[in-house]
């Protein structure tokens, strides 16, 4: 999954008023001369932020005065430098924090002010600003392995945007980092409810986690249910599902799934390797059990080499079956090279590998 990219949004404004509003005055010409120098590639970090502060001081002066304190472009240019700041200081997350809550009171007060929607510019440009600042720190946060941090900043900014999907996906990646699963799932559900097109990915992340991780087979039931009502045709899914039916020794299950599966796409060649594979699984365990008895017990070794082979005869006709739907199904051929390996059936097993070989190379 790749990593979100972020980019710093300082939109400009203009610089206006005067007179008795020498300090809302005098921030104004800050701005001015931040703008300036940081359009220029030259200019220091240093020099932006001291232009941005000074500014932010001039504002501490405007909101503290009685006449200037009802102004809204107080408010909104106080918003303006603390927001800026906050999205410039990429080393002291503590600054960065300060400023932005500087800059969301100032918000606040600015939006009740604003009635004839004189700063809304100001205001837009705060907001963003606001938003790239604790994007870029979870980013961050993040590069410098600081997971936790990052995971609560990329959580902040969902709440400033509830539809970045891409701020849920690193919230949840970030929480999977840290091995808190519970979270992971929260994330990715969140993700994948809004649509995102990585989420037949997600799926099998959670799927992954819930099942390996949590060792939940009953909500991984119910997400393989979920991830399959939505694609249909993957055939992963659908084989997780009746392995977890296989585990719980209800191979009838599977069968009973998959055979209606069958029916309604008879010419899906999938549902027939699974189909087969039900079979197979289990004969590959009998074959583990075998390995552990003792050579000695032979009626035991023989008896379990008989049922082994007898699973190894039920799987065989769905495999068949799958090759006649599509002659270069790889699963099919692939299953069928091993068990005509285990029974040195060397014809066919020279016929399968012939067909093997041939497929085209993934």
């Amino acid at each position: 999954m790749k990593r979100v990219v972020l980019s710093i949004i300082l939109a400009g404004v203009v610089s206006f008023a005067f007179a008795q509003k020498s300090e809302i005055a005098e921030a104004k010409k800050s701005w001015g001369i931040f703008q300036f120098s940081n359009s220029n590639p030259s200019t220091t970090l240093d020099k932006k932020l001291e232009a941005l502060k000074a500014g932010l001081a001039h504002t501490d002066k405007a909101i503290a005065d009685e006449k200037s304190k009802v102004l809204p472009d107080a408010w909104s240019y106080r918003a303006l430098m603390a927001s800026s700041i906050a999205v410039l200081d990429t080393v002291n997350f503590a600054n960065a924090d300060a400023n932005i809550k500087i800059a969301q009171d100032a918000l606040v007060e600015a939006k009740k002010l604003d009635a004839k929607g004189s700063e809304k510019d100001n205001i837009a440009t705060s907001e963003t600003n606001i938003a790239n600042a604790v994007r870029n720190g979870g980013v961050i946060a993040y590069n410098k392995k600081d997971y936790k941090a990052a995971y609560e900043k990329f959580v902040q900014s969902t709440v400033l945007n509830p539809q970045d999907t891409a701020m849920y996906l690193n919230a949840g990646i970030a929480a999977r980092t840290l091995n808190d699963y519970p979270n992971t799932i929260k994330q990715f559900k969140k993700v994948i409810s809004l649509g995102s097109p990585q989420s037949k990915e997600l799926y099998g992340e959670l799927i992954d986690i819930t099942l390996s991780k949590q060792k939940d087979t009953t909500a991984g039931l119910e997400i393989l249910k979920e991830a399959i009502a939505k694609y249909p045709d993957d055939a992963e899914f659908i084989k997780t599902e009746t392995q977890i039916y296989i585990n719980r020794g209800d191979a009838a299950k599977s069968e009973q799934m998959l055979n209606a599966l069958a029916v309604k796409e008879p010419n899906n060649p999938n549902y027939q390797v699974l189909l087969g594979n039900i079979y197979f699984s289990q004969a590959l365990k009998l074959q583990g059990d075998r390995n552990k008895i003792d050579s000695k017990k032979v009626k035991e070794f023989n008896e379990v080499t008989t049922k082994m082979n007898g699973l190894l005869d039920k799987s065989l006709p769905y495999y068949k079956k799958a090759l006649e739907i599509d002659p270069k199904s790889a699963a099919a051929l692939e299953t069928l090279k091993t068990i005509y390996a285990f029974r040195n059936d060397t014809k066919n097993y020279d016929d399968v590998k012939k067909r093997l070989d041939a497929l085209p190379k993934q």
